[in-house]
């Protein structure tokens, strides 16, 4: 089961910006992740394992990589029902090289 979040994740870790700005991309992530796993008719037997790829022109080191999805990968676990510290769910994390303005992350469970 594949789906495609058209979100533009950006390294937090390393971005100076206000609060309100950072909490709104998060909601933002967040609800668009689970509308996004809407689509797919049923769920997963668990347990799964759930690929996230950032898809973006530039690739991001690991911590940063991670830190980039965390609101989606919330929003992937609200749509389970599950909190996402939940061992049932496996969560690895992937990156492909997308063309100039191309943003986007893919969710692939397993």
């Amino acid at each position: 089961m594949r789906v495609e979040i058209p979100i533009k994740t950006v390294s937090v870790l390393n971005t100076r910006e206000h609060h309100m700005a950072r909490a709104n991309r998060a909601k933002l992530h967040r609800q668009s992740a689970h509308w996004a796993m809407e689509q797919l008719r049923q769920r997963p037997n668990l347990p799964c394992t759930v690929l996230r790829t950032r898809v973006a022109p530039r690739e991001l080191d690991g911590d940063n990589l991670q830190a980039s999805m965390k609101a989606a990968r919330d929003g992937v676990a609200d749509w389970f029902g599950l909190d996402d510290r939940d061992p049932r769910i496996t969560w690895t994390y992937g990156q492909a090289k997308g063309k100039p303005k191309q943003y986007s992350v893919t969710v692939e469970v397993s």
